[in-house]
């Protein structure tokens, strides 16, 4: 018999060599298990399908694919897409290692489908996604096998164009787009690329669609959209190529050659515009201040409203100040006897937007009124000692103290004129500390912009200038006389200034370009003479390049319309940018159409592209020579179609 003290002690003798035990146990299965390692870069891997890939007189609605791997869906109702269109969103969910997509729509009989999954299945612990999946299968005894590919690209700037649908007609009629859904359909990716499978033989056309109500046909005028001129017929071939098969990462184990099918076209570009489309209506009307109203539309106009007073009779009773698109309208109200009325009733005649998206005539009743905010009580002295003060009209210069050589003064005076003295201007020049009058300028009102002035003159380099107006010098059309301003400003030197030509083959005319900054913004704009264009007096810096072909020489990016199977203006971009420096002259040679438009477009300034590509640089088909750089000798500038710099 052990005593209890001796069992005392082998209890403990026991229980420390079970916590030893258990304590190396868990070591060796830590060293046992693999810890770290390279991570998963592979995507998930297809395994088996019910159907089978491509099987033949399938009727079930309930399709199952099978990965090597647990796998998750990202936006199923945004990136997967059936083929033919369905009007019942298909049920797509994860099930581990399962994609289960059950079809609410009966299927039709001898037809293939095919279900585009675009990116959307990845690996669910890495998120490595499997691009451009696709699983098809057949309702009859054969399946549809040729393809179609190409790349969606915003008409106005190049950009990708990502998650719109791209689909095909067999029927041929233009009203095919507007009145029934696409058959075969696909989205583009992130890359704006897409590719549309599973085509049977035929001649088809091809649009892009921006589908705001998922109908699958271009019926809201507010959808982006894409069309070709002409129709496309699908086609294969088997190409021959080498087929390398790796030992390892860095040793080739055998090349074989292996014929494979290339399906066409291949390279289509479709370019993406909106027929900027919009509903017209009066949005709101006010009465801010005692003599003005004003009105704004939701959309342009190529006439201007008709106001009819109601309670008062007069009818040359305001001055209309407009914008260019007459969809912002101010009345400055002229007789007192009416402005001081508070409230104002007209009856306006107008156009807005009806039932069918057409402008038609509309009469409407506006009451304007106006309360008048109590003014502040003053004491008797107050009263008594205070003496009117002379209301004066506002001049606001609107430029800096440095000016460029080509620049315009703006003057904006915050009322109507009724007249100005031109002569009570006075421009002036500091030549060896003493200024001289310039008598060389126009002074005259700008035509886009109401109450707003300009000054124009051949400015000298490097010039000091002064500019001071009388007051009394303007009078409103409420008799309110302008102040007295003066404003010292300097010019800059040519030297600051780079000069840039540059030789557009492929374009002679009826085309601008822009210069773009680094957001993709136009900073400068010269149109297209005798196969180039020319820029004066640029500000130096890092600079990017878009031709626009303007065969209406509107000087503007003209969209497309559908109705009127207008495409787009043609753009392009210079697939480099430009470093203009300080007092040189740079020329550069540019054939517009030496690349595709899918690469044309610089990777710096391109908004829309993958994470992947963010830090990369672009793979250019044929590098464009770099421009000839000449130093410039101080204050020679010589212009190549007017003589010299303005």
């Amino acid at each position: 018999m052990i005593p209890n003290k001796s069992k005392g002690l082998l209890y403990a003798r026991n229980f420390i060599l079970t916590v030893f035990a258990a304590a190396f146990a868990l070591s060796c299965a830590n060293i046992a298990r693999p810890s770290g390692g390279p991570i998963d870069t592979t995507p998930p891997v297809f395994v088996k399908s019910t159907p089978n890939p491509n099987q033949l007189n399938f009727n079930k609605n309930k399709i199952e694919i099978e990965f090597d791997e647990i796998i998750q869906i990202d936006k199923p109702t945004e990136k997967v897409v059936v083929s033919p269109s369905q009007k019942n969103m298909p049920e797509i969910q994860a099930s581990g290692r399962k994609v289960i997509v059950t079809l609410q729509d009966s299927l039709i009989p001898n037809t293939t489908y095919t279900i585009d999954f675009s990116d959307a299945i990845a690996d669910n612990n890495e998120k490595n996604p499997l691009y451009n999946y696709s699983f098809s299968f057949s309702t009859g005894n054969t399946i549809d096998t040729l393809q179609v590919a190409g790349t969606l690209l915003n008409a106005e700037n190049l950009e990708p164009v990502t998650g719109m649908l791209v689909g095909l007609h067999a029927n041929l009629n233009d009203s095919a787009f507007t009145n029934t859904p696409m058959q075969r359909i696909a989205k583009s990716d992130a890359y704006g690329k897409f590719s549309i499978k599973n085509i049977a033989e035929g001649e088809y056309r091809i649009y892009g669609l921006n589908d705001a109500n998922r109908d699958y046909k271009f019926d809201n005028p507010s959808e982006d959209i894409a069309f070709m001129d002409s129709t496309i017929i699908p086609s294969v071939k088997m190409i021959t190529q080498a087929d390398t098969i790796w030992a390892d990462s860095t040793t080739i184990d055998t090349i074989k050659m292996v014929t494979l099918p290339h399906f066409y076209p291949d390279n289509i570009i479709l370019k993406v515009f909106n027929e900027q489309f919009k509903s017209r209506y009066l949005e709101k009307y006010e009465r801010k201040e005692r003599n003005r109203i004003s009105l704004v539309f939701t959309a342009p106009d190529d006439s201007l409203p008709k106001l009819t007073p109601l309670n008062f009779e007069q009818q040359d009773w305001a001055i209309t100040e407009k914008n260019p698109t007459n969809d912002t309208l101010l009345y400055w109200i002229k007789d007192s006897l009416i402005y001081n009325l508070d409230t104002l009733t007209f009856a306006a005649d107008y156009k807005r937007t009806d039932s069918l998206r057409q402008l038609t005539p509309f009469r409407d009743t506006l009451k304007f009124i106006f309360r008048e905010k109590p003014a502040p009580r003053k004491s008797k002295k107050e009263k008594k000692d205070t003496i009117p003060e002379i209301e004066f009209m506002k001049i606001i210069p609107q430029f800096s103290s440095v000016v460029n050589i080509y620049d315009k003064l703006r003057f904006a005076f915050d009322q109507p004129l009724d007249s100005i003295k031109e002569e009570s201007l006075k421009l002036e020049l500091q030549v060896d500390t003493i200024w001289t009058p310039v008598t060389d300028y126009t002074f005259y009102p700008d035509s886009t912009q109401h109450r707003t002035y300009l000054l124009k003159t051949r400015w000298k380099p490097g010039g000091e200038y002064r500019i001071s107006i009388d007051s009394l010098a303007a009078v409103s059309v409420y008799g309110n006389p302008s102040n007295r301003i003066s404003q010292t400003f300097k010019v800059k030197t040519a030297e600051e200034y780079s000069n840039f030509y540059i030789e557009t083959i492929g374009v002679k005319d009826s085309a601008f370009v822009e210069l773009l900054n680094t957001n993709d913004s136009p900073v400068r704009k010269s149109p297209v003479k005798d196969g180039g264009a020319e820029f004066i007096y640029v500000d130096p810096g890092t600079y990017y390049i878009r031709l626009v072909k303007d065969p209406n020489g509107n000087g503007k990016f003209d969209t497309g319309n559908f109705a009127e199977k207008r495409q787009p203006e043609e753009v392009f971009y210079y697939p480099k940018s430009i470093e203009l420096k300080a007092n040189w002259d740079v020329e550069q040679t540019w054939d517009v159409y030496a690349l595709p438009l899918d690469k044309q477009k610089p990777l710096e300034i391109t908004k829309n592209k993958p994470n992947d590509l963010k830090n990369d640089t672009q793979d250019e088909n044929k590098e464009p020579e770099g421009p000839v750089y000449s130093n410039r000798p101080s204050g020679a500038i010589q212009s190549r179609s007017q003589g010299s710099y303005r």
